[in-house]
């Protein structure tokens, strides 16, 4: 059974100031508001409504943080979370992308999740959602190429991929990773980037997902990180 499966909602945020001040990893999930991103963590949570989707897409504007460890499976139980025995964090970024936002929610989101994703040294890797059908956007590049330069990894899932035949499976994906391994820091090195293809429809690439996750993560070998659980505000 995955250790994600005993994701419990732990907090959302809205400026820098309120992040949790946890020292367990992070795992960050971004991605356009229409890629498919709540969907997918709820798959690989196993749970249904542990991620929230809009159905206004883009009109969320906060960091949502999920903790993993220290409680028994799924959100219906309702035995309180052991703080001590919390492995790492699951941070839902708010998607972007989508036109009808104001110019003033784009702007806020643009400083918050640069500054979260730049700065944040819990923060242990990345996991970029984009439709596999349309991947590497302005604003996905864009995300690829705030974070980039910290030097962690970044997972990409190509989503929906029940909407592409065998042929341009295989495409895409080869396509996306020559893409990813464009990027290189100033010494001319690669960064630790990697792709896989992904059907919350089809539940493709669910075990994939979910193992890379986990080792990013640190869950792997089972070791639990200390953890606070005071927030700072102004």
């Amino acid at each position: 059974m995955s250790k994600l499966w005993q994701a419990r909602f732990f907090t959302t945020v809205n400026h820098l100031r309120d992040l949790p001040r946890t020292t367990v990893p992070e795992i960050a999930f971004a991605g356009r508001s229409n890629a498919g991103k709540s969907t997918a963590i709820n798959i690989l949570c196993n749970q249904k409504g542990l991620a929230f989707a809009s159905k206004t897409p883009g009109r969320t504007q906060h960091i949502n943080f999920f903790s993993i460890g220290g409680a028994h499976v799924a959100m219906h139980r309702h035995d309180p979370t052991n703080i001590d025995e919390i492995q790492c964090m699951i941070a839902d970024l708010p998607g972007y992308g989508y036109a009808e936002v104001s110019g003033d929610a784009k702007n806020h989101w643009q400083r918050l999740l640069g500054d979260y994703v730049q700065r944040r040294e819990q923060l242990a890797a990345l996991v970029l959602m984009m439709d596999a059908r349309r991947p590497f956007t302005d604003l996905d590049q864009q995300m690829i190429e705030w974070f980039a330069p910290t030097g962690k990894p970044i997972h990409c899932i190509l989503t929906k991929a029940d909407k592409l035949n065998r042929n341009e499976s295989i495409n895409v994906l080869r396509q996306a990773q020559a893409k990813l391994d464009s990027y290189v820091d100033e010494d001319g090195e690669g960064f630790p980037f990697t792709v896989q293809l992904f059907s919350a429809l089809k539940r493709i690439g669910i075990e994939e997902a979910t193992a890379k996750i986990e080792a990013l993560a640190g869950l792997a070998d089972g070791d639990a990180a200390p953890i606070t659980i005071e927030t700072e505000h102004e």
